[in-house]
């Protein structure tokens, strides 16, 4: 899934429950920078989608991010409401999702 996005809706609030897993606002924006997978999310909120992406930082590390596109007057934004560093399983299942685009890359 591709995102077209105008930036960032935060608040304290996101802010917040981002940091307490110890990532920064710096790191989920730079996700969105780049290329992460982007797919629904499996437990759905009953008053927004709810998508999820994942991906590595600038500095390598495996991100987990759940959020919302919000529609306003500057147009679609991305509302992060939770991010974390993804665990082993989750590595080894993101790794297994994107070899086949890098195989196809390297050819």
């Amino acid at each position: 899934m591709e995102l077209s996005v105008a930036g960032f809706d935060r608040d304290d609030g996101n802010h917040a429950k981002c940091q307490k897993h110890g990532v920064s606002i710096a790191e989920i924006e730079a996700l969105f920078r780049g290329t992460p997978l982007v797919a629904p999310a499996p437990i759905r909120s009953t008053v927004e989608d709810r998508l999820i992406a994942v991906g590595r930082t600038a500095a390598g590390r495996p991100l987990f991010v759940a959020f919302t596109l919000r529609t306003e007057a500057r147009g679609q934004l991305i509302r992060a409401i939770s991010a974390r560093y993804m665990h082993t399983k989750e590595i080894r299942a993101y790794e297994q999702a994107i070899a086949p685009t890098e195989d196809r890359q390297g050819s």
